[in-house]
C-alpha cells in the first residue's frame, strides 16, 4: 500500500518536472504533502498506527548528487530543460517503508533525445539498477552487487558515488545492518561487512552514478533532512533544543524527516542545532559533485520472495530516449541483464523445464518398456 502510494507521487512530481519551469521548492512541498494525505487515509480506524513520510522529498540537479529539499528561507531552483533531475522520496504505514528514486532529463522525448555525458550516466545508472535487482536474491553476498555496479558504471566512463549504501529495510527501520555499499575505498571495503541476502527480507536499493570521479562534497547549502538516531543517549540542555526533539519523536520516530514540516522554521532550526553536536540526531548532508558533472539514481524497494525478487517500487524507464556510444562488454554482465527479473517469467521458465524433464523421463521409461518386451 505505502509502495502504490510512493509510485503514484514521483509519477506525478515526474508530470510536473517535465512541463519545466516548476521550482524545486514546490515540487518537495508538493510531494511530501501527496504522501502525507494519502497514508492518511489507510486504516483509518486504527487511530495509533504510526504512518506518513519514510523519506521526504528530495530534488536533486546535474552535480548536486543527493538530499537537496530546499526550506521556504532558503535559495530556489528552477527546473530548465536539459537539467538531469532525481526525485528521491518514501512513505510508510505502521513502520513498513517503501522508498524510491527516479532520474529524468527535462524534455527527453523521441524527437529530442538525450545524447552524449548525460546519456552516458542515465543508461549506466539505470543499468546498474537492473543487474543489482537480479543479484539481490537469497543466498548471494552483497559484494557480488557492489562489484557489478562498479563494473557497468566504469563500461559506461562513469563511476558509482563513494561509499553510498543500499540498506535492508525493517519495521521502523530504514538503515538495517545489513548494506551494500558503492565504489568503496580500500578502508571502506575493510570495515564494511559481508552479509548473505536471506528470503523475505527487504531492502532499497539505492544506486547513484556520476559521469566525474565519483566523490561526494558538501558546499554551502544547508542540510534539511535528517534522522533521529534512537540508540544515542544524552540530556539535552537547552529547552528549545529538548522541545523540537520531543516533537520529532512523536511525529517521525525513527523515520527521515525534514525541517520544512514543521511550523516554525525558526524554532526547528534552533532546535536541531544541539541535537546533531551531540549525535542524537543524524543529519542527511546535500552533497555535489564537481561542476560541470552530472549524477543520475535510480532507487528502489524489492522483496526477497523464495521465487525471486519482487520490486514494488520504480516507474519504469525508456532507455530510447538516451543514446550512449558505451555497451557492456562482460559476458556475465550481459547474460544477467537479458535474463527476466519478472517472478512470473522466471516461474513459467521453471514450469517449462520440469514439464520437458518430466517428458524425457516418459520417453526413457517408454523405452525402457519397450527393451523389455519379446
Amino acid at each position: 500500500m505505502a509502495a502504490e502510494i510512493v509510485n503514484d507521487t514521483l509519477k506525478k512530481i515526474v508530470d510536473k518536472c517535465e512541463v519545466g519551469g516548476a521550482m524545486v521548492q514546490d515540487l518537495c512541498e508538493f510531494g511530501d504533502k501527496q504522501l502525507t494525505e494519502e497514508t492518511s487515509k489507510v486504516f483509518k480506524k486504527e487511530k495509533d498506527m504510526k504512518k506518513g513520510i519514510a523519506f521526504p522529498t528530495c530534488i536533486s540537479v546535474n552535480n548536486c548528487i543527493c538530499h537537496f529539499s530546499p526550506l521556504k528561507s532558503e535559495p530556489d531552483l528552477e527546473i530548465k530543460p536539459g537539467d538531469v533531475v532525481k526525485i528521491d522520496l518514501g512513505a510508510h504505514i505502521d513502520g513498513f517503508s517503501a522508498v524510491v528514486a527516479h532520474t529524468l532529463v527535462v524534455g527527453a522525448s523521441k524527437d529530442n533525445k538525450i545524447m552524449g555525458r548525460k546519456a552516458d550516466v542515465v543508461v549506466a545508472a539505470h543499468r546498474a539498477a537492473e543487474a543489482a535487482l537480479r543479484l539481490v536474491k537469497p543466498g548471494n553476498e552483497n559484494y557480488k552487487v557492489t562489484d557489478a555496479v562498479q563494473k557497468i558504471a566504469e563500461s559506461h566512463h562513469c563511476k558509482p558515488i563513494e561509499g553510498m549504501l543500499s540498506h535492508q529495510l525493517q519495521q521502523h527501520i530504514i538503515d538495517g545492518k545489513k548494506a551494500i555499499i558503492q565504489n568503496p575505498t580500500e578502508a571502506q571495503r575493510k570495515e564494511h561487512e559481508k552479509c548473505e541476502f536471506d528470503v523475505h527480507e527487504v531492502y532499497a536499493i539505492d544506486i547513484l552514478v556520476s559521469t566525474g570521479e565519483g566523490k561526494g562534497r558538501e558546499m554551502d547549502t544547508r542540510t534539511t533532512v535528517y534522522k533521529l538516531k534512537k540508540e544515542t543517549i544524552y540530556n539535552l540542555k537547552m529547552k528549545a533544543s529538548r522541545q523540537f526533539y520531543s516533537e520529532v519523536d512523536k511525529k517521525f520516530g525513527s523515520m527521515a524527516f525534514s525541517l520544512r514540516s514543521f511550523e516554525d522554521e525558526k524554532k526547528a532550526k534552533m532546535g536541531i542545532v544541539e541535537c546533531v553536536k551531540h549525535a542524537l540526531i543524524e543529519p542527511f548532508t546535500v552533497l555535489y559533485e564537481r561542476e560541470g558533472e552530472h549524477v543520475a539514481q535510480f532507487k528502489f524497494t524489492v522483496l526477497l520472495m523464495p521465487n525471486g525478487p519482487m520490486r514494488i517500487t520504480g516507474l519504469s524507464f525508456d532507455e530510447s530516449l538516451y543514446e550512449t556510444e558505451y555497451t557492456i562488454a562482460d559476458e556475465e554482465l550481459k547474460s544477467l541483464l537479458a535474463a527476466s527479473a519478472s517472478r512470473r517469467a522466471a516461474k513459467k521458465k521453471k514450469k517449462k523445464a520440469e514439464k520437458a524433464t518430466a517428458e524425457a523421463a516418459g520417453d526413457e521409461m517408454d523405452a525402457e518398456t519397450g527393451d523389455a518386451e519379446p
